[in-house]
């Protein structure tokens, strides 16, 4: 089966009204927690990705009863540690790392030992950011230079921690605050600021939680909780997704786009102020809170004019999954834009930093980068004639996205290899460029 696509010309004008599907974080994080409840717990729009499907398959080796239909997703939790499993089980996380990173948490108590093992792109990231913070708990580890495959032994005894969180890193700070759920104490985490969908859920599950925020970190108190009550959970539209078609309507001419419900959570939203200070035209509607998640309808017309930024470094956390695609937007903004300090980005599912560097340069656009930064040179003007081919990217599904957005705004004739890796974590994006490009 042909695992390509092919792209010729620049799609043409547009005025839809699109859903996204929902937001992958938080039926990750969701899932997980669901399965340290007592009873059923159920959620409503949870996104059907590989990576939340191999997060349900990992609670069911785990002895957690699942349930999956077209229109929700039931989960039997056990209760705080309550897993029921064989010994010497296999873990297989696919290509997600928040499920292989906030797993780890829970397992910090299990009693036999487990282990966990990804995809050849997920094999390469680093796990000693949570590895280095779990093994103070009393759990032990069996890796090769911080890498998967990793053996997690459990211990019956977790100490409550201290530890200073100093990569912004989401995945870190919620797989330590999973393990403190089973701890005699109270864990103290000083976090520099990342996504907080895992406190907000908390907070929803009444898990003793205590967060004092600060200009550059929070500090986060967690007490033990011993029965946890199900929640039921309508799982709002990712923002990440849909930083797709926000940029797609900005680069594209006489469009308009509306994305229905929304997650604009504070510490997701980097990607709509950078592009607002781009010259980008969004604007948010229908404002409303669900379970502390801010929810709204977001409005996109195409931008004329678009503007090179000298981005600030504090938005980095809250716009990390969106760079790609932001750096399409300087691609076509006049002057010289200036993004700092994305050492993260490098540590994704492929090196994305070199990978946005690589996108824009093939489509003749200078650039200058280092380990951390990238320079873009505009060109308000660019319009491709030439054949570009992207592949070997590691299945980065991100890579894939960014480079079919830049197809359609930029023209030229794509071939774009490894289109199933939108599996991981937006199945339907192909389905919904299809619907931009019908006609009445």
């Amino acid at each position: 089966m042909n695992n390509t696509i092919s792209i010729k010309g620049i799609i043409k004008p547009f005025n839809k009204k699109i859903k996204i599907e929902g937001d992958k974080s938080l039926s990750i994080r969701w899932a997980l927690l669901a399965s340290q409840c007592e009873g059923k717990s159920t959620s409503f729009n949870i996104l059907k990705s590989e990576d939340v499907l191999n997060t349900l398959n990992c609670l069911k080796k785990l002895g957690v009863k699942t349930n999956l239909s077209n229109d929700k997703c039931e989960i039997f939790g056990l209760g705080v540690n309550g897993f029921k499993y064989k010994k010497n089980i296999t873990l297989d996380a696919g290509n997600s790392g928040t499920l292989a990173r906030l797993i780890m948490g829970l397992l910090v108590h299990s009693k036999n030992k487990v282990k966990i093992i990804g995809d050849k792109s997920l094999s390469k990231r680093d796990f000693l950011r949570v590895i280095t913070p779990l093994k103070k708990f009393g759990a032990k580890f069996q890796t090769k230079n911080g890498k998967l495959p990793v053996v997690i032994s459990g211990t019956r005894n977790a100490r409550p921690i201290k530890y200073y969180e100093k990569k912004g890193s989401a995945q870190c700070k919620s797989a330590i605050m999973l393990a403190a759920i089973n701890t005699n104490g109270q864990t103290l985490i000083k976090a520099k600021k990342s996504r907080n969908h895992s406190e907000l859920l908390f907070k929803h599950l009444k898990i003793p939680i205590r967060i004092y925020e600060k200009n550059k970190f929070d500090l986060i108190k967690i007490k033990n909780k011993k029965k946890i009550k199900p929640i039921t959970y309508k799982i709002p539209s990712d923002i990440s997704s849909g930083s797709f078609f926000i940029v797609l309507t900005a680069l594209s001419k006489n469009s308009k786009i509306n994305i229905k419900n929304v997650n604009i959570n504070p510490s997701r939203i980097g990607v709509l102020k950078i592009l607002k200070k781009m010259g980008v035209k969004i604007f948010l509607k229908n404002l409303r809170e669900y379970k502390g998640e801010k929810i709204a309808d977001i409005h996109v017309k195409s931008s004329k004019l678009l503007k090179s930024i000298r981005c600030p470094s504090h938005l980095n956390s809250s716009a990390i999954d969106e760079f790609l695609v932001i750096f399409l937007v300087a691609a076509k903004a006049k002057g010289v834009s200036y993004f700092k300090n994305l050492s993260e980005l490098n540590q994704k599912e492929s090196p994305r930093l070199k990978w946005g560097a690589k996108i824009l340069n093939l489509m003749g656009v200078k650039t200058i980068t280092t380990n951390d930064s990238i320079k873009i040179f505009g060109n308000p003007d660019l319009d491709l004639k030439k054949k570009i081919v992207i592949k070997n990217y590691l299945k980065d599904h991100r890579v894939f996205m960014t480079s079919v957005i830049a197809a359609l705004s930029f023209g030229g004739n794509w071939i774009i290899h490894d289109k199933d890796s939108i599996k991981t974590s937006f199945p339907s994006f192909l389905r919904i460029i299809n619907n931009l490009n019908k006609r009445k």
